[in-house]
């Protein structure tokens, strides 16, 4: 087929992620030295890429930060803190001649949702569709993170992206370098239950992951007994979770949740912001039954499980300060076309 005859547009999307359970745990060194286990499920949120194959540069865009690079080839894709993720990922799947390369997110930057994951998957899934390649969804979600951890050089986990590349809900185990999958299925009355009383609330002060990983692993790795002793806990209550969920029991879930946010907490000083407090008491005050940070947590969002109205639950967070994001499960994982 001659190359005209070809396509000069390329999609990709990636849902963005809930982690209910044992977030941390799939972090180096400790994944690789005890194992973690992650229990989490995908939302409707989704990162986007649109590539366009054509014109006379490389372009970069990221419409989230209102940042676009552009250069003459691909001698110019040097990491240096602008648009990393992009550049690594042309980086390890190069395309020949000039094309935009575009990125969006439904969700804030640094939201602690596993945006750059969910990024990382739809850069892998689209710029191998343009290599006409057609890697199953391990492989993307494995790719999709060494673009991340190995070739741009961040540090963390594997959870976000194999929750993009596959969708749905997971309880996810880690023993470096293998990744077990195990799909949960839940009661759909249940699973549409915990939907609607999940309040989901961006606190609008994003975080950089890595600072808190970098410090949290290396108490770790130095042997720091508080550190240890919390990350196993997390680990322990994954399977925990995977019970209560199976169980539908709505009020299991929710304790399990702040029991697992104040292990989170017993890893960092700051692993609870001021912001994050406030809006933590004025949830509990709205009836909240359990909640915890999203990801890695040191601001970013928090989720909350609601007993009562819901209505009431959103004007609470919105007047703490935080702005309400929309919850829905997502059984699609990465998609392109």
């Amino acid at each position: 087929m001659r190359r005209r005859d070809l396509p000069t547009e390329f999609h990709a999307t990636a849902p963005l992620r809930l982690d209910f359970a044992g977030a941390w745990t799939d972090v180096p060194p400790f994944s690789t030295r005890e194992g973690g286990a992650v229990v989490n499920a995908a939302i409707g949120l989704r990162s986007h890429v649109d590539l366009t194959l054509g014109g006379t540069l490389l372009r970069l865009v990221s419409e989230d930060l209102g940042t676009t690079l552009e250069c003459a080839d691909s001698g110019g894709l040097i990491l240096d803190g602008k648009l990393d993720l992009l550049k690594a990922a042309l980086r390890m799947f190069p395309v020949l001649g000039a094309f935009t390369l575009a990125t969006r997110c439904d969700g804030p930057p640094g939201s602690g949702l596993g945006s750059s994951g969910a990024l990382d998957v739809a850069l892998v899934a689209a710029l191998t569709r343009a290599r006409l390649e057609r890697p199953g969804e391990r492989e993307v979600a494995e790719q999709a993170w060494r673009v991340e951890a190995v070739e741009a050089r961040i540090p963390g986990g594997k959870q976000d992206q194999y929750a993009a590349a596959l969708g749905g809900w997971h309880r996810l185990s880690f023993r470096d370098p293998d990744v077990g999958i195990e799909p949960l299925t839940l009661d759909p009355a249940f699973a549409a239950t915990l939907e609607r009383q999940t309040v989901l609330c961006y606190t609008n002060t994003s975080r950089v992951s890595g600072d808190t990983i970098a410090r949290v692993m290396g108490a770790y790795d130095r042997g720091d007994r508080g550190v240890t002793g919390a990350l196993r806990a997390l680990k322990d209550l994954a399977d925990a979770m995977v019970e209560a969920l199976r169980g539908a029991d709505f009020t299991r879930v929710g304790a399990l949740l702040s029991e697992n946010w104040t292990h989170q907490q017993a890893l960092d000083r700051g692993m609870r912001t001021p912001a994050m407090a406030r809006l933590e008491q004025a949830m509990t005050d709205a009836g909240a039954i359990g909640g915890k940070a999203a990801g890695a947590g040191a601001g970013g969002s928090m989720f909350f499980l609601m007993a009562g109205d819901r209505r009431a639950a959103v004007d609470a967070a919105q007047s703490a300060g935080a702005t309400v994001l929309p919850v829905a499960w997502s059984a699609e994982g990465a998609r392109a076309w």
